[in-house]
């Protein structure tokens, strides 16, 4: 899949490079600046689809990795795919079963935009707010946490909640990005409850 804003330079490249979308850098940047992701760690991938994420996960990890979407996922050797809602029971629960222990929770998820800046912004904090919630779900103390949002009124009340459940978060806006995005990714370190 391209970019809604055509075939830029990180687009060719990930294309060239194998990779399924531009945003395998982005997680690339996040994992050398930040380090969130070690050798053991089972890892949960949320909006997965079309599962570039899980391609550098893969990577990153010898234990597992399970990418959930509500889209199915074309497969990935060594990735587990799960079709469903992240706020549906159920996948909270084969979450559990399947990983046991979750180390790390990544969220690269926007929802479909519609072009009205204050409704877009509600929706995507909305979806933070839920991938966030499946975290402090299924982390582990001590587990990491990723999530993709964008800067605008609501983005700092996001930011508040995730400091209550982690040690450190801080905010990142990746080379990958495109130029003038208002994304934002929150990366937050040692949950504790």
């Amino acid at each position: 899949m391209g970019s809604q804003w055509g075939y830029d330079k990180a687009y060719m490249r990930a294309k060239h490079e194998g990779y399924r979308s531009r945003a395998a850098y982005k997680l690339m940047e996040i994992q050398k600046k930040f380090d969130i992701i070690r050798r053991n760690d089972n890892i949960v991938d949320l909006g997965a689809a079309p599962g570039s994420w899980l391609q550098v996960l893969r990577t990153l990890t010898d234990a597992r990795v399970v990418g959930i979407d509500l889209n199915p996922i074309a497969h990935l050797d060594g990735v587990e795919t799960l079709e469903g809602d992240l706020n549906d029971k159920e996948i909270l629960e084969q979450v559990r079963s399947m990983l046991g222990i979750v180390n790390v929770v990544v969220c690269d998820a926007a929802p479909k935009l519609s072009g009205h800046k204050s409704y877009d912004q509600a929706r995507i904090i909305e979806l933070n707010e839920q991938a966030l919630a499946f975290a402090c779900n299924v982390l582990k103390h001590g587990g990491n946490f990723v999530v993709k949002s964008f800067q605008g009124t609501d983005f700092p009340e996001l930011y508040a909640d995730t400091k209550q459940h982690f040690h450190a978060v801080k905010t990142l806006s990746t080379k990958s990005s495109r130029k003038g995005s208002t994304e934002l990714y929150i990366i937050a370190k040692n949950f504790v409850d």
